[in-house]
């Protein structure tokens, strides 16, 4: 479903006087702000097909209506949400959930509404209807050969579909590990997953990227076997140089800095990507900024000065996701939500005066060191972002066009009331 474009003109046209008195003020403070205008403008986040419907909780799903029935509707979804906002240009394929019948027909869908597809996601943390063998006791760890060979047969599916879409980087996250103590050989079970990860590193195009995922704990509670940000740089080291860490900000113990974890992979040039979300006690996957805002500017100030350090491409060398969950909130409007918050975060660490900073560092002038920061992060960049939108031909508020247009009661006109997103 496309807005007409007279009425988000229409809508932009109500606000642009406020917007052009905000911008204009903030943007008398700034710099660069044409730099910084167009690194916005660039940067683009990929949508995961899996977060376009109502998560559930391990208690129930509370379908929220309209919800996409197939993998064309999510497309649309996609599309729908790049038209408000100019910054969600890709969608991140979970497979099998969203296996297309006919990939030049979903390469042409996708390029109509200005999508590309962005990483595709491998499944091996349940058990699809018609496989062979479960995945109860691990996949690519598991003990029984056929299992692991069931698993890599998988993930190397998963890039045959990827490059059919002309994708070109493969997620691996597994659940596999251990709920008691004494269930796993720790050692094997590493070296197992290695070997396994080898053979689908094998068959990888020269062009592709692999991301090793990895979560501190959930489903297994004594043992995870890819359970932090060192096991994962581990076997994209022993793996080669496609493989990378990819960061959930989700997957972490309580208080991880994740700050100065981005920062090392990055100089060690094995920071792939991300998924970002948000989280209070855990793996939350709450909406990004949500909770702790702070942290996320954080985060992109270290990506900022690493990239710029090693001369990467801001758009176009990491991989940019979003891994959601949206349990009470209509997804499209939490999606809204969470890619402006990486846009805020992003362009606040633009701001950031890497040289001033770098000097009171060397001063060991602390105080100093935090009113940089923290005079950046109060700085309120939304009228930059807003500005960044409406060149690029988007909304200067995507949430209140998403609203005034109804567009959630449409797409339950369209779809249903009682529609449930594939794979949830």
């Amino acid at each position: 479903m496309a807005i007409e474009k007279y009425k988000l003109e229409e809508i932009n046209q109500q606000q642009s006087n406020d917007h052009k008195r905000k911008f204009e003020f903030v943007a008398s403070t700034v710099k660069n702000v044409e730099d910084v205008l167009q690194k916005l403008i660039d940067f683009q986040v990929a949508i995961p097909s899996w977060a376009l419907g109502t998560g559930g909780t391990r208690f129930g799903r509370f379908s929220g209506g309209g919800e996409p029935r197939s993998l064309e509707e999510k497309i649309e979804d996609v599309g729908l949400l790049h038209q408000l906002n100019q910054s969600s240009g890709a969608i991140s394929l979970h497979i099998p959930w969203d296996i297309p019948e006919n990939p030049n027909a979903i390469k042409a869908l996708a390029a109509q509404h200005g999508l590309r597809f962005d990483a595709v996601n491998s499944n091996t943390f349940q058990d699809q209807a018609d496989q062979e063998h479960t995945y109860k006791f691990g996949s690519l760890q598991n003990v029984n050969k056929a299992i692991r060979k069931q698993a890599i047969e998988h993930n190397i599916e998963v890039i045959k579909q990827g490059v059919e879409l002309g994708s070109d980087s493969l997620t691996v996250w597994l659940a596999d590990g251990s709920s008691f103590p004494g269930q796993l050989n720790f050692r094997k079970a590493f070296q197992n997953t290695l070997e396994s990860l080898e053979e689908i590193y094998a068959v990888l195009p020269d062009n592709w990227k692999m991301f090793v995922e990895y979560k501190a704990y959930e489903p297994n509670f004594y043992s995870t076997t890819v359970a932090d940000w060192g096991q994962s740089l581990l076997y994209a080291t022993k793996l080669g140089p496609k493989a990378y860490t990819l960061v959930d900000l989700g997957h972490h113990l309580p208080n991880a800095n994740i700050e100065q974890i981005v920062s090392l992979l990055l100089m060690e040039g094995k920071l792939g990507g991300f998924h970002f979300n948000d989280s209070k006690y855990g793996d939350d996957d709450l909406t990004v900024g949500s909770i702790d805002p702070y942290k996320l500017f954080l985060i992109f100030s270290e990506l900022v000065e690493g990239m710029d350090a090693r001369g990467m491409n801001h758009a176009t060398d990491l991989g940019w996701m979003i891994d959601a969950s949206h349990n009470v909130k209509d997804p499209l409007e939490d999606l809204l939500q969470s890619v402006e918050a990486i846009q805020i975060a992003y362009a606040q660490a633009l701001l950031v005066d890497a040289k001033a900073l770098e000097a009171v560092r060397e001063s060991n002038d602390v105080v100093a060191a935090q009113e940089i920061l923290q005079g950046v992060y109060r700085t309120d960049v939304r009228p930059i972002v807003a500005e960044a939108r409406l060149r690029a031909g988007g909304a200067i508020s995507p949430l209140k066009v998403y609203r005034d247009l109804k567009l959630r009661q449409n797409l339950i006109s369209t779809r249903g009331l009682k529609t449930v997103t594939t794979g949830l």
